[in-house]
């Protein structure tokens, strides 16, 4: 019986040695760091105070003793498919050609044929000695995609990722997108099960870099099946007078930990980060935000809404850093939420640390269950109680919602939505 840090750890370490789940084109360096690094620190559990109240090791010691990495071949993802995008397909964590659409204009492969644009680029952002998450996709990777925009592009690409395993699996996806100078794109990133018979944890890595005066609007759809846990780790890199501009929807998951981590790293440029979270069940959602002001004359801004019903768990952990340098900043965050029952939980900690003088920077944070006054109200104008507790959900999902610039995906998030409250 497994019954320490240690053994799960080498178990893990073992077990996805055995399963070849690794390609060549990761820096043997890096990938004798990396391992070091999990054996040294562990799968994060809730000693960690980054993962307080989202236990790995406990996910991995119950359901990933055991890893087959025995998949399902998948043939046709249609369903998924926005109809007014590039969509590229991405299947247990591999690139797959011919269920992609073919994309003129851009640079689009796996990362082992991306060339020098992955020597420059990959590990860069992404510190293995930052996060044990970061450093055991780092070792075992998989095919993993490449993407690199110039010029603006008017339609938006979709991503979507695809997981469907005969036996539990452990996969590592990897992205690295690059944005050239003055480029603009909007991305799509789809998360979805097809047929799962085992159980899969997908620690999904992007690495995303934008260049100067570079524009992205980015919506990340999570709606994957009840067997299936996600860590999803993006660390990106804004340059001067870029713009980043996210949406994370979350809707379906046994686990979906996602670690967003944009490092200002240019002066007068901007990041917006929103999301949108429904828990049910036993299911825990947890967002984990980090903006790290570098450089003087930037701005960001945050806001997340939960909602969190039965035995669930809702996580908002939201960090503004403010260097020295990063003079005249305007940082803003918001956590907003609200519990559907009395055994939900909802655990929020926006945090500011501040080393320079010149800043303005706020945040906050509300839980509470929905107001029975304006229940009340519309319940006195003859409708039912159900429907007045969706009315008011709506409405407070609806700033988030709205930030959706596609029209198809905005519906399919509506209906997402509604389908699980």
């Amino acid at each position: 019986m497994i019954d320490t840090k240690t053994n799960i750890t080498q178990t893990i370490l073992d077990a996805l040695t055995a399963s070849g789940n690794k390609v060549g084109y990761m820096p043997d360096a890096k990938v004798v760091e990396a391992i070091r690094y999990v054996e040294e620190n562990g799968i994060p559990n809730n000693k960690h105070e980054d993962y307080k109240y989202c236990n790995l090791e406990a996910v991995f010691r119950k359901d990933f003793k055991v890893i087959g990495n025995k998949f399902n071949s998948v043939a046709n993802v249609d369903v998924h498919k926005l109809k007014n995008a590039h969509n590229i397909v991405v299947i247990n964590g591999e690139y797959n050609e011919s269920l992609s659409d073919k994309i003129s204009g851009i640079k689009l492969s796996t990362l082992a044929n991306a060339g020098s644009e992955l020597k420059a680029h990959i590990t860069k952002y992404a510190n293995v000695n930052s996060d044990a998450m970061v450093a055991l996709n780092t070792a075992f990777c998989s095919g993993g995609l490449f993407i690199s925009i110039s010029g603006i592009r008017e339609k938006p690409i979709h991503i979507i990722n695809v997981v469907s395993a005969k036996e539990n699996a452990v996969i590592n996806p990897r992205q690295l997108i690059i944005l050239e100078k003055s480029a603009e794109v909007t991305l799509v990133e789809s998360f979805v099960s097809e047929n799962n018979s085992g159980k899969v944890f997908q620690n999904h890595l992007s690495e995303v870099v934008l260049n100067e005066n570079s524009k992205l609007k980015s919506y990340r759809l999570q709606n994957e099946d009840e067997n299936s846990h996600q860590v999803n780790t993006v660390q990106v890199d804004v340059s001067r007078y870029a713009n980043y501009n996210t949406n994370t929807f979350t809707f379906n998951g046994a686990l979906v930990r996602n670690n967003l981590n944009a490092v200002l790293s240019g002066d007068l440029c901007e990041s917006h980060l929103n999301g949108l979270f429904i828990s049910s069940g036993a299911k825990l959602i947890d967002n984990h935000t980090l903006v790290d002001h570098q450089k003087p004359n930037c701005e960001s801004n945050e806001l997340y809404k939960g909602i969190a019903k039965d035995k669930s768990t809702g996580i908002f952990n939201g960090k503004i850093y403010v260097r020295k340098d990063a003079q005249k900043t305007n940082a803003y965050q918001s956590s907003k939420n609200i519990l559907l029952s009395e055994d939900a939980t909802i655990n929020t900690k926006p945090q500011l640390e501040i080393y320079a003088d010149d800043v303005k920077c706020s945040h906050g944070t509300s839980t509470g269950k929905v107001d029975e006054a304006a229940l009340f109200y519309l319940k006195s104008r003859g409708i039912g109680d159900e429907n007045a507790r969706k009315l008011l959900l709506q409405a407070f999902a609806q700033e988030v919602i709205d930030k959706i610039e596609i029209e198809e995906l905005q519906e399919k998030v509506i209906k997402l939505f509604e389908k699980a409250l």
